[in-house]
């Protein structure tokens, strides 16, 4: 996770959960989720302050939050204390097993990674997977060169392909880009499922 961005998430972590709260529900994401997702245990990774984690429990879905920022997970754990939420930070991951979850909710994060790390993110997140899991991954579209915003936050322009090749072994079952119903910014949506293992 960039630095930069980490410490603006870390420092203003109130006033970004009250503007996610604040924003209309994400109904396509919610829609693609119904569509896609299966029954089992459910990782949202890049939690924020917990609203779509928060979501998947309610709908059914036995969900861990994790995220790399601590204001934001204490924002997440006040907010919605019958999910579980822990630190995890993209690409690594570190702590959370391999082949641990059925579905994996990655919501408009990577964009937050150097370029270069983008590509091990997509395949940590893929491992965290059950063969046959599905994988949501969307991010912000950023044309040109890489930007920040008024608060720090990096938002990388990025070649997709460092995605689509990571995802060459999955079945690709959406590939979509649109403006987001929450946020009102251009992203680009994929869900892929992980290969099952063949005997």
């Amino acid at each position: 996770m960039d630095d930069t961005t980490l410490s603006a998430y870390n420092r203003d972590a109130k006033a970004f959960a009250d503007d996610w709260a604040a924003q209309p529900a994400p109904i396509d994401m919610h829609n693609v989720v119904d569509r896609f997702f299966i029954p089992g245990p459910t990782a949202d990774v890049g939690c924020g302050s917990g609203r779509d984690a928060a979501w998947l429990g309610a709908r059914g879905y036995p969900t861990v939050g994790f995220d790399a920022s601590e204001g934001l997970l204490a924002e997440a754990r006040s907010r919605h204390p019958q999910i579980e939420f822990k630190r995890a930070v993209l690409p690594a991951l570190d702590g959370i097993p391999e082949a641990s979850f059925t579905n994996v909710l990655c919501e408009t994060v990577i964009m937050h990674l150097e370029p270069e790390a983008i590509a091990p993110a997509v395949a940590r997140l893929l491992a965290i997977l059950v063969p046959g899991g599905v994988l949501y991954l969307s991010w912000r579209v950023t044309e040109g060169a890489d930007r920040r915003d008024e608060h720090g936050r990096l938002y990388a322009a990025f070649d997709p392909e460092r995605v689509l090749r990571s995802l060459e072994t999955t079945r690709i079952l959406l590939d979509e880009q649109m403006g987001s119903v929450s946020s009102g910014k251009l992203i680009r949506r994929i869900v892929a499922a992980r290969s099952s293992v063949h005997s």
